[in-house]
């Protein structure tokens, strides 16, 4: 297996999460360099190996998007053998990460305060729906929750009056795995200082509440929660999407220099005259008029003929573009944001690359999620099982071993 490269190359990562947000946080880790083994139940694996269609080949896309550069092993937690082996593997782990309701890895004798006494220096990433205090403590989580109880959802869609809708991509379990990638990232470096480990806690709930910074803002200065706005922006105009001839361009003239330069853009001085429109109060008092006005002159042009006079003039502006156009984007390629990952039974397959670029430490892509059961005998061999041990383990199902 290719050696992952990265600032956390070294760093020893027990994954024991599903589906999306504490996987997200391992994918960080590893696509930053660090060595982490991806823990699967028994039967069945993670639940995104079901979240199908798509596929490739009989291989979940969803699971290869969340668990490249991870190395994976299927162990039964419900087999005293089996939870022997994730003992060995937690023993001199530098993170464990997971995401299982309250109280279940206290049940299978995996809480913080049982692995603080056996690993002192082990850093605890936990990341639920709600946190693991408050009276939500106990609950489930789902991203459409989250985003519902965080506001987000009464800030999201065309207008007032419509019915609620939700962030297209799922922003609280996304963000929630970043956060706590970040919160393991700083708890390295407090043990780096001390020796001390630590707990590190996360959650849907509140990733999906910093979301709310411009709209809590507000609320905080008026009173008044502020509803959905389509693609405007809550504070300054014009900030939004804009019809075209044939399709939709982002407009940022937020500040007063750049709503000159669209002006100038436009041939449209006139608006500059208007007293609804000269300054920028006056532009959000008026916002449906200044749409409506803007989207005149718009819709004379195409999308592409008014991205080249916005790049002349330096306005800052940019096309609506779906996935597919995204992926072949000059910018995302440029920047590795797509790129290959070799699978073991696929080969190379298209992913999204690591966001955070060192200049030093590169880290990146290395190689594709897991089939099940993959590593578990490369694993297992590192921590001092021998091949009969691994056989025996994998013949009385506490581990599946995959070729």
């Amino acid at each position: 297996m290719t050696e992952q490269q990265g600032p956390l190359k070294g760093l020893k990562v027990i994954e024991l999460a599903h589906i999306m947000a504490g996987p997200v946080c391992g994918l960080m880790l590893a696509d930053m360099g660090a060595d982490v083994i991806k823990v699967e139940k028994i039967p069945g694996g993670d639940d995104t190996r079901r979240s199908v269609p798509p596929d490739i080949d009989g291989e979940s896309a969803a699971y290869m998007m969340m668990n490249r550069n991870k190395r994976g092993v299927a162990v039964n937690l419900k087999d005293e053998k089996g939870r022997e082996v994730l003992r060995r593997l937690l023993k001199d782990a530098d993170v464990v990460i997971e995401n299982y309701r309250r109280g279940t890895m206290e049940k299978l004798g995996f809480g913080y305060d049982a692995l603080k006494k056996m690993n002192p220096g082990l850093i605890y990433a936990e990341i639920s729906g709600f946190g693991r205090t408050g009276p939500y403590a106990d609950r489930g989580g789902f991203d459409l929750i989250a985003q519902g109880m965080s506001g987000l959802m009464s800030i999201t869609g065309e207008g007032p009056g419509r019915p609620p809708v939700k962030v297209g991509a799922p922003v609280s379990d996304i963000t929630a795995g970043i956060l706590g990638a970040l919160g393991v990232v700083s708890a390295h470096v407090h043990k780096m200082q001390t020796g001390e480990g630590q707990r590190v806690d996360t959650s849907l709930f509140e990733a999906a509440i910093t979301h709310t910074y411009w709209q809590s803002a507000i609320t905080f200065a008026t009173g008044n929660s502020p509803g959905p706005m389509g693609s405007a922006h809550p504070l300054n105009a014009p900030y939004q999407a804009l019809r075209t001839s044939d399709g939709w361009v982002n407009i940022g003239a937020a500040n007063q220099a750049n709503w000159l330069r669209l002006l100038e853009v436009l041939e449209a001085p006139e608006l500059g005259e208007d007293e609804r429109f000269r300054e920028n109060s006056g532009r959000m008092a008026h916002l449906a008029e200044l749409s409506g006005a803007l989207e005149e002159h718009m819709v004379t042009r195409t999308t592409d003929e008014w991205l080249a006079k916005f790049e002349a003039a330096g306005l800052p502006a940019g096309p609506v573009l779906d996935i597919a156009q995204m992926h072949r984007d000059p910018q995302a390629i440029a920047r590795e944001m797509v790129v290959e990952a070799e699978h073991a039974r696929l080969g190379p397959v298209k992913t999204i690359g690591l966001p955070i670029k060192f200049s030093g430490t590169p880290g990146g892509v290395q190689h594709g999620a897991p089939v099940y059961g993959q590593h578990t005998r490369e694993v297992l061999s590192e921590y001092g099982y021998n091949a009969d041990e691994i056989e025996a383990l994998a013949e009385c199902g506490a581990v599946v071993a995959g070729d």
